[in-house]
């Protein structure tokens, strides 16, 4: 093949709306540019650590620990007749993805400014890759629940096959949240200082530590305008199986939430997308 012929197939077009409306297939074509930046910023993370991989499982591992001491031990919250630490690191799975994938997508834009700045390429794909890395992340710590399991000769149900139903409803809060932190914390940087105070206060208000059960019938559904309710209450519903329930109305709350978070957040990320160039 000639150089003539190479050239011509990687032609550059220039023309007025053509990037709009070839958008969310520059997407696809641009995929390869998303696992680079995921698997760099993994390689980042771990990078020159003395115990490597491992700081994904002893921070959910230390939260569970102590979330089943305090309301398991202590407060003898009801746990369905499954061991506590199944219980809790249930919920951790799916709140310590969303809490990362914040947290990492907040300051996606800003980490990667010199690229932002200068090429071209649909700006989507900076924070989706953060939500990628968090994702490893939750696959890595996803090796404690299998642990404690095997600890406590537990086994899952025929519900745990509909778990991926629910990662991908987690997937879709994490990026709808991500986007607007992403957008936001460009326009405004004081967004790096809240992120961390949004990550601690919705631990404690999420039914982390607890069932959502335990939550009186009259404030169910008010509860469950915090749309990890409804996605941690799947993974307890899908992981416990047993005596595990999902309130209905809540949980179709939840996810209807989650769904205008995703929508309004790429919404708002590309309103915003045209200016991050001139601010960022």
């Amino acid at each position: 093949m000639s150089s003539q012929e190479i050239a011509s197939q990687h032609e550059l077009v220039i023309e007025a709306g053509r990037t709009e409306r070839q958008y969310w297939k520059d997407i696809w074509r641009y995929r390869e540019l998303m696992y680079f930046l995921a698997w760099r910023d993994v390689l980042v993370r771990y990078k020159q650590t003395a115990i490597g991989i491992a700081w994904a499982l002893i921070r959910p591992f230390l939260t569970m620990v102590v979330f089943s001491v305090v309301f398991g031990g202590l407060a003898k919250f009801p746990s369905g007749g499954v061991p506590y630490p199944i219980l809790v690191f249930a919920a951790m799975l799916p709140w310590q993805f969303f809490a990362n994938a914040l947290s990492e997508c907040s300051n996606s834009l800003i980490t990667n400014a010199n690229l932002v700045s200068k090429v071209y390429f649909p700006r989507l794909i900076v924070p989706i890759s953060a939500v990628i890395v968090s994702f490893v992340d939750f696959m890595v710590s996803g090796m404690i629940l299998l642990g404690l399991m095997a600890w406590y000769n537990f086994v899952p149900n025929w519900r745990i096959l509909t778990l991926p139903v629910f990662i991908l409803i987690a997937f879709a809060a994490a990026v709808g949240a991500g986007l607007w932190l992403a957008a936001l914390n460009v326009e405004y940087r004081d967004f790096r200082y809240i992120v961390p105070f949004i990550v601690q206060f919705g631990l404690y208000i999420s039914p982390v530590g607890f069932t959502s059960s335990v939550v009186p019938p009259q404030w169910r559904l008010l509860y469950s305008l915090n749309p990890m309710v409804g996605v941690i209450d799947g993974f307890r519903w899908a992981i416990l199986g047993g005596d595990s329930q999902i309130y209905l109305p809540g949980f179709t709350l939840s996810v209807g939430l989650v769904a205008l978070l995703l929508v309004t957040g790429v919404w708002y990320f590309r309103k915003m997308e045209r200016t991050f160039a001139d601010v960022i």
